[in-house]
């Protein structure tokens, strides 16, 4: 039941509020309804159907009969009782609350509020304590949810009520026409996108009134369109054309629109990876300036090295341009050459990352270009381009191991790389077989690899591949000349009560390479 069907059943009771209540009856375990007495038309029953899939409300006068089935529907009989005072609806969402007003008697009964959300598998009912709006304490729910079904959203009995969380749409009962006429681009299937208390029937209702196909936007015809809209607020029922041939069209825009929405996120994500990975080429180009002042200052340190005094924590040195002289900060524990030979490695690492980094800025920038059009493709993507889209992102995405990052050697071998500490001791010490080589990054924070070759020795480009991608794993990444250890799984040991991730290691051989990721 759609938000706009809803709000008619509380428009057509609302007029008669408050009202005086006959009692509760139930026609099966999950309908309670109750009986009123509308002044003038006699004796009504407000029906609750609260069944998932397809919980209803609706006002009936077809004489109803039913004993409570179940402990909640006893509750619901002895508790919920009174003159109905009032009934609201959250926005047009299906969420609506019923308010009581309780009665005295042998055993007085306190007011209290029913509220039903008719959310299609998610539906409940729910008898809260007296109060204003949709939140309070719940003191009994027809079904409990629990963390173990739902992890984001639990409803316990004696437990608070969180309503559904806020969203922004527009209000279809004061649309206004240049609120419409910014819709008109948007296929007119698509306006319950937009536009609050729709679903995918009266969508394909309002499709149908305004003589457009679902996926047709309105453009011209916004006027139209404007007018079918107003109509389905104030009529909102549903032809019997679209629900026999309409419905197919309802369920194919419902699935569009979940594919829109998962396929919006890791597009999304993808985007922002992209624009951070060109933004570290222009810090990397950035670094540039910095490189060249480095070799500035240590060709000045190597040319004046016999001026400059031990210890000195700064030195001033005439430029060679004749400009004058130049300050030059130092390290006093370090002689002028070391200060020279530190600032010429500082100034090679960071044209080495500049150009590593602007070798991808042109795929990147592609890639980039590319993510970017497939997200405002999304938008008036129809279903069939949206599932091969799915298919397509499904297909890039990278395989994962549940036990770190998975990689192929140049010879075939299967070499994980562990991504936290924990995986880093599952690698090492559960998934390593004895035979199987270890890499670590010498004297650096950083991942253990894995490299699964059994008793087989391992060739060299195999043992650069592993290594590389250690020493890309690790606080040297980026560097150049780093020492990386290897060794047999079973020369590695975890000392005891060291934390996960931390081992010793023996009979080790030693490589150096760039801390790059290999091709």
């Amino acid at each position: 039941m759609e938000g706009l069907m809803l709000a008619r059943v509380l428009r057509d009771l609302r007029g008669h509020l408050p009202l005086r209540t006959l009692g509760w009856v139930f026609p099966d375990e999950t309908t309670a309804a109750l009986l009123l007495e509308l002044p003038g038309q006699g004796r009504t029953n407000l029906v609750l159907s609260y069944r998932p899939p397809q919980p209803v409300v609706f006002l009936s006068r077809e004489r109803l009969r039913g004993d409570p089935r179940s402990p909640f529907q006893r509750f619901l009989a002895n508790r919920v009782r009174g003159d109905l005072l009032a009934a609201e609806q959250l926005k047009l969402d299906r969420v609506i609350a019923l308010h009581f007003s309780g009665e005295t008697g042998f055993v007085d009964q306190p007011p209290t509020r029913l509220l039903f959300e008719v959310t299609g598998r998610n539906a409940n009912l729910l008898v809260l304590d007296a109060g204003e709006g949709f939140g309070g304490r719940i003191v009994m729910a027809a079904r409990e949810i629990t963390n173990s079904r739902n992890r984001f959203r639990t409803i316990r009995t004696g437990g608070p009520y969180t309503p559904p969380p806020p969203y922004e749409k527009l209000d279809p009962r004061s649309l206004s026409p240049e609120q419409a006429r910014e819709l008109a681009a948007l296929p007119i299937g698509r306006w319950r996108e937009r536009l609050d208390g729709l679903g995918p029937l009266l969508s394909a209702e309002l499709a149908r009134r305004a003589d457009l196909s679902p996926d047709q936007p309105p453009g011209d015809r916004w006027p139209e369109a404007l007018k079918a809209a107003q109509s389905v607020v104030e009529d909102p029922t549903v032809s019997e054309g679209v629900m026999e041939g309409g419905a197919r069209e309802a369920a194919r825009s419902e699935k569009a629109a979940n594919l829109r929405k998962a396929l919006r996120e890791p597009l999304e994500k993808r985007v922002t990876l992209l624009r951070n990975q060109l933004a570290d080429v222009t810090r990397a180009e950035a670094g540039l300036s910095d490189a060249a002042q480095d070799r500035e200052e240590a060709d000045l340190l190597m040319a004046y090295a016999h001026t400059v005094q031990p210890g000195a924590a700064s030195v001033l040195l005439s430029a060679f341009d004749g400009s004058g002289e130049r300050p030059v900060a130092l390290e006093p524990n370090l002689s002028a050459v070391q200060n020279a030979e530190k600032r010429y490695t500082r100034a090679r690492r960071r044209e080495d990352v500049y150009l590593r980094l602007a070798e991808r800025e042109g795929p990147l920038r592609a890639e980039l270009a590319e993510a970017e059009a497939r997200v405002r493709d999304l938008d008036l993507a129809p279903l069939e381009q949206l599932s091969e889209l799915a298919a397509q992102v499904q297909s890039e995405k990278p395989e994962k191991s549940p036990y770190g990052t998975r990689f192929t050697s140049p010879s075939g071998l299967e070499v994980l790389v562990g991504r936290n500490n924990k995986e880093n001791a599952t690698l090492t010490h559960r998934v390593g077989r004895s035979m199987d080589f270890w890499f670590h990054a010498q004297g650096y924070p950083g991942s253990h690899v894995l490299v699964r070759s059994g008793p087989r020795e391992l060739d060299l480009p195999d043992i650069l591949f592993a290594a590389r991608l250690a020493a890309a794993n690790s606080k040297a990444r980026g560097s150049s000349n780093v020492p990386v250890d290897y060794t047999r799984i079973k020369h590695v040991w975890k000392p005891r009560g060291a934390p996960a991730g931390q081992v010793h290691y023996t009979d080790q051989k030693t490589v150096f390479v760039d801390g790059t990721l290999p091709d």
